[in-house]
């Protein structure tokens, strides 16, 4: 129904000058969540600029380790034991990226896999723009229970056949964004376009067993999923905001938004090795954003706004990290 007026109405207006010409709809499905977890599988919809299926795209991955979940998302060691490496797909992965939007329900966490796939290959992920269906159907102030991809199929009516596996949800999200991107496009809306900056310094921690040795599921467990790592308490008082043209001190709160060249956790190391306190989120205390993505809409970068919290990028950053001033008495 939604789809037929925004189709009706499209038809007496133009489509919108500043859209993507293409899109790519991805999902991944992982052996975990965390930043050292791997692809296992991948599918890939090519649409055109006005959301219509060009073609489609499926292949498992050997993630060379423990599967993770098989309970979610089905696929065990031995059926991955014979599937290519990522490397092996990457070509073909990237012939479908490169030019279009990468689009994604949870956007994020699809493309940080991806960079750390091509990061691990030692190739650069071809995306320089992502689009999360969560964010557009805020956008759209869709009404929906929740924001799993589920309830978006449902509110168009789309079919979900095999949950958690890749080829299907990528399906099942292409059909929900079809009519998603009409809408916006019938509204003139700003799509929430987000940059994509791919990683060329990264780390990984040993990998658990290979694929064949399966037992215990590496840690996992119905349920639950691996912690986060915890970082020590930053030992010196905070000092307060970082001055423009200033130099940071020990003890300041720097907190990080969006994307960056240098994976996150790789930045956060050396904030904390130089005596600065990593912060999770930002409040008036926060003595430093950084972000390469300054005008984005992330609630991080509005809340530095109304704070007039002080914002470098990543570059900035770096250098200010070569000349930290020491603590008082330390």
């Amino acid at each position: 129904m939604l789809e037929d007026l925004t189709t009706a109405a499209l038809s007496a207006t133009a489509w919108p000058a500043a859209y993507p010409q293409g899109y790519a709809v991805v999902d991944v499905e992982t052996t975990g969540l965390a930043r050292d977890d791997r692809i296992i599988s991948a599918a890939v919809y090519r649409l055109d600029a006005r959301g219509e299926v060009e073609d489609h795209w499926y292949t498992t991955v050997n993630p060379e380790r423990d599967p993770g979940p098989v309970w979610i998302h089905g696929l065990t060691s031995e059926a991955l034991e014979g599937a290519p490496l990522f490397q092996d797909i990457a070509e073909e992965f990237t012939a479908r990226l490169t030019g279009r939007v990468l689009v994604a329900h949870n956007a994020v966490f699809d493309w940080q896999m991806i960079a750390r796939e091509y990061a691990r290959a030692q190739r650069e992920a071809p995306v320089r723009q992502r689009l999360c269906t969560i964010a557009l159907s805020k956008e759209l102030a869709l009404p929906l229970p929740n924001h799993k991809l589920e309830s978006l199929a449902a509110h168009f009516g789309v079919v979900q056949r095999r949950a958690h596996h890749a080829l299907d949800d990528a399906r099942v999200l292409a059909e929900a964004f079809r009519p998603s991107l009409r809408a916006a496009a019938a509204n003139n809306l700003r799509l929430p376009l987000h940059e994509c900056r791919p990683l060329t310094e990264w780390s990984d921690r040993p990998a658990t067993p290979r694929v064949g040795q399966q037992a215990g599921y590496g840690g996992y467990r119905p349920g639950g999923w691996r912690p986060s790592r915890k970082r020590p308490a930053c030992p010196y008082p905070n000092p307060g905001r970082y001055e423009p043209g200033g130099r940071l001190k020990q003890g300041m709160r720097v907190a990080f938004s969006g994307d960056t060249s240098t994976e996150r956790e790789l930045l956060e190391d050396r904030a904390t090795e130089a005596g600065l306190h990593v912060a999770t989120s930002l409040s008036r205390l926060t003595s430093l954003l950084v972000t390469n993505d300054p005008d984005s809409g992330t609630s991080k970068v509005v809340k530095a706004r109304q704070f007039g919290t002080p914002v470098v990028d990543e570059a900035a950053f770096g250098q200010l990290l070569a000349d930290v001033e020491p603590a008082s008495g330390g």
